[in-house]
């Protein structure tokens, strides 16, 4: 049996193009772009995922990657996929913001670790927020979502040298204000009830200045912070983050649809 090379460029494409688009999610997603992940096994990932969704995929352009042409195709692929990991992500970092804004407020802005998701410190009251926000993802089975977004996205947006927009690019920049709101919703009960408690500090100092503000104020400034913490911020944590990813996979499927 003889291949020839039209026949080897075709093959080669048909897998080649869903590749890209899909490389470019596991790199910006949530969870799959975790830095603690292999490349290896990234890459395993991402040509599994690519297996997968070949039955979703119709017609691939007959291009030569390395033409203008072909650089064009690729460069709507890597678009296309960077928005539906980028779009996922903000909603994470919309818990990150909280648990930031929270740390700040209880004293704990000094207490800080490395991130394994993204490789930078953060506090640990984020950190602590973003475990618990990716276990309730994969419990709720927005992963599988996901993937489930993705094989629909080569149904709205064919693999071609059309697909995004700058409307839908502004779109999606256009959500992170979705995420400083969600963020500053999922904090405003804790950061209300600080506020309440530091005025209450103020006041006592004032009354006795002879008290040690440092010895009393931080304490107490704990105490309230991990008592709302888990009073109040972790049993509504499942409805808001539902909400805040439902947002999301609404506003992807806008942007994807055009």
């Amino acid at each position: 049996m003889t291949i020839r090379s039209v026949e080897l460029a075709a093959w080669f494409g048909h897998f080649f193009w869903p590749f890209i688009r899909v490389g470019a999610v596991l790199l910006t997603a949530p969870l799959f772009s975790n830095i603690l992940i292999p490349v290896r096994l990234r890459v395993l990932l991402g040509v599994g995922f690519t297996v997968a969704v070949l039955p979703a995929i119709g017609d691939v352009p007959q291009l030569d990657p390395l033409s203008p042409a072909g650089l064009l195709v690729a460069g709507q692929q890597v678009l296309i996929g960077a928005a539906i990991g980028l779009l996922i992500a903000m909603a994470f970092q919309a818990v990150a913001l909280a648990g930031e804004a929270l740390s700040i407020t209880m004293g704990l802005g000094f207490a800080t670790i490395i991130s394994p998701q993204t490789g930078v410190s953060s506090s640990v009251i984020s950190q602590f927020l973003l475990i618990l926000v990716m276990l309730l993802f994969l419990a709720m089975g927005g992963h599988l979502m996901l993937i489930q977004l993705l094989a629909e996205s080569f149904h709205t947006l064919p693999i071609a040298a059309t697909g995004l927009g700058g409307q839908d690019v502004y779109a999606l920049a256009a959500w992170a204000g979705e995420m400083f709101a969600g963020g500053v919703l999922l904090a405003l009960p804790a950061v209300a009830v600080l506020l309440i408690v530091n005025l209450i500090i103020g006041v006592m100092t004032r009354a006795a200045p002879q008290m040690n503000i440092f010895s009393v104020g931080l304490p107490l400034t704990l105490l309230a912070g991990f008592g709302v913490l888990l009073m109040i911020l972790l049993p509504a944590l499942p409805e808001q983050v539902a909400d805040l990813w439902r947002s999301a996979f609404d506003a992807l499927r806008r942007i994807l649809n055009g």
